[in-house]
């Protein structure tokens, strides 16, 4: 299932104007969950067409002509307990509220965007159209299991010239997703020459323009059958930074946990802030610096990248400058399993969340 266009009915979107946030939400065009199964092909794509339309959204805009824009990624998980509940919405309210100042854009209020993103899954369970807890999901650790995918966005007032919104809007859709990564290919990375941020840039920001580069990359990775693909630093071309869209960290064979150090080219990734935590109440050493890609293939024995969407995902190589390095005897690794099983089990719930980070409506 992956990421697909069947959104859910409910649609969240906040308008700036007078120096204040509108809000309203909006039920788009929908069945029940259950006649929509039955609907042929053509009728459903129909019914998707018109619910993925929101006809107040100008074409022509400072987003679409010049990717002046920028999203978050949350998501809900089926609790153990029947219920549905959302991983640190409060945490992507933030981060959404900070990627529009950095954009010079009026920033939405977080715990406005906050509250909204809990109503919205809400709403849309209400109606059905939410995935329920299946148990067989517990035998591959959550890998292939359900969630709601969460898409706060920016959208522009109209302009054609060179220009930063003033008049913005936020607007919320949600869709069901499975796995993020193909199943079946294996999750070997190649390390590219090509660049994702440059220092003074926008890639702490979660912006749209940023994953132009990383997109072209990654896909044409997938065609050489990699996976992933593992950006290096713009100025020396010699420490590792990101994946595509996910954060990355290395067990370094003195069982030290190493990430790269937040700067304004890494995004600060929410499952990474989540991880770091995790693991530092195991008792792992972790450390956020700087890490050559010299260091990394001599040293770490795992190595695994992080994201909403990623979750906690090992790499069993990297490929760099034509030659294949793998990681430990290539499976995942001991801590990397430990850390993937704690995070899916608390927001599946079938772990404590002793960090209060799942909110329930």
């Amino acid at each position: 299932m992956a990421f697909t266009l069947s959104m859910h009915p409910w649609v969240y979107t906040a308008k700036f104007k007078d120096d204040s946030w509108t809000e309203k939400f909006i039920e788009q065009e929908h069945l029940t969950s259950q006649e929509e199964s039955k609907l042929s092909a053509i009728e459903r794509e129909e019914l998707l067409t018109k619910r993925n339309n929101i006809p107040e959204l100008p074409l022509v805009n400072f987003t679409t002509q010049y990717g002046m824009g920028c999203f978050e990624g949350a998501k809900a998980y089926p609790q153990k307990d029947g219920s549905l509940k959302v991983f640190r919405p409060d945490e992507n309210a933030k981060r959404m509220s900070n990627s529009m100042a950095g954009l010079l854009m009026p920033a939405i209020d977080p715990k406005m965007l906050e509250l909204a993103i809990i109503e919205g899954v809400k709403r849309n369970s209400e109606l059905g159209f939410l995935p329920t807890y299946k148990s067989e999901w517990e035998d591959n650790n959550f890998l292939t299991a359900d969630a709601v995918y969460i898409r706060p966005f920016s959208y522009a007032e109209p302009g054609i010239g060179l220009g930063i919104s003033v008049a913005p809007w936020v607007v919320c859709v949600s869709t069901n997703v499975s796995g993020y990564f193909k199943e079946g290919m294996r999750s070997r990375a190649l390390v590219t020459d090509k660049v994702r941020a440059t220092k003074g840039g926008t890639g702490w920001i979660k912006c749209d323009s940023n994953y132009v580069i990383p997109t072209l990359v990654k896909k044409r990775a997938e065609k050489d059958g990699f996976m992933e693909a593992i950006f290096l630093d713009a100025a020396e071309q010699k420490y590792i930074e990101e994946g595509s869209s996910c954060n990355i960290f290395f067990v370094l064979k003195n069982g030290t946990l190493v990430t790269p150090e937040l700067g304004d080219t890494i995004l600060p990734g929410i499952t990474r802030k989540s991880v770091i935590e995790l693991a530092k109440d195991m008792g792992i050493n972790v450390e956020e610096r700087k890490i050559s890609i010299d260091e990394v293939l001599s040293d770490a024995t795992e190595t695994f990248v992080t994201g909403t969407a990623a979750g906690v995902t090992y790499l069993e190589s990297f490929t760099y400058k034509g030659k294949e390095t793998v990681f430990g005897d290539g499976n995942i690794g001991e801590l990397t399993l430990k850390l993937q099983k704690t995070l899916k089990g608390i927001q599946y719930g079938v772990l404590e969340d002793k960090f209060g980070w799942m909110k329930s409506f």
